[in-house]
């Protein structure tokens, strides 16, 4: 596992505008987005999270839902709530799982919009006691200072993510089954594996997943549940 530590940061890099040759990418292309689209209006991402809520995924390989606590991890429980509200995951394909590793996703279907987001980090958290254990939901990153969009679902427990200041802010509270079910047929990510090419996913999003990985899962939507009107801290 101490190589799954090193491609999640990997991938973050990828993500930030770099491809796996490390050249720097060039900006994404317009898109039909249009202009309106809530998530390129980075003015109204801003709200701050329920101290706990719910998020429904339905997917391809059935429906889950994430328990979120704001004080695991207050910053990533505030853009994962955003992202959530602005539809950002949905359509989305969870384009790396490592069996008995990590499920990963955070490419958006529009380029556009991934070169809005992947570049839009958000400070760190401390960790405050919460393991990366099996469940458990955290932003993948490349050192201090640098998560973005990129997510992952810990598919048995990773301590050692712990030292490398993964922090999950929330758990998968039903449906882990799916989880499981998630299609790992790839392996790993481009040039390690037969795996996507996150440069790639980045500047070509859905497209070029969708030619290249048919048989990714994908997460179909992504709602906020009931406790999401939860008293805020």
């Amino acid at each position: 596992m101490k190589r799954c530590v090193v491609l999640v940061v990997a991938l973050a890099v990828g993500a930030c505008g770099r491809d796996t040759t490390g050249r720097t990418a060039a900006a994404a292309p317009d898109s039909p987005a249009a202009p309106t689209h809530p998530l390129l209006d980075l003015r109204a991402m801003g709200d701050t999270a329920p101290s706990r809520y719910l998020v429904r995924f339905e997917t391809t390989a059935g429906p889950l839902v994430i328990e979120v606590h704001r004080d695991w991890s207050p910053r990533g429980a505030d853009r994962f709530y955003n992202l959530v509200q602005g539809g950002y995951f949905d359509s989305m394909y969870v384009h790396r799982v490592i069996p008995g590793g990590i499920a990963q996703f955070g490419f958006y279907p529009d380029p556009r919009i991934n070169n809005v987001w992947l570049h839009k980090p958000i400070g760190d958290d401390p960790p405050v006691g919460h393991s990366n254990a099996r469940g458990t939901i955290t932003f993948a990153h490349n050192g201090m200072n640098t998560r973005t969009a990129q997510i992952f679902i810990n598919l048995r427990d990773n301590p050692q993510f712990d030292d490398q200041k993964f922090v999950p802010f929330g758990v998968v509270a039903e449906g882990m089954d799916a989880v499981d079910a998630f299609y790992d047929g790839y392996g790993e990510l481009a040039p390690d594996g037969a795996g996507p090419d996150p440069g790639q996913a980045a500047f070509r999003g859905n497209a070029y997943l969708a030619e290249g990985f048919p048989k990714l899962s994908q997460i179909v939507k992504a709602t906020l549940g009931e406790e999401a009107g939860a008293a805020r801290p």
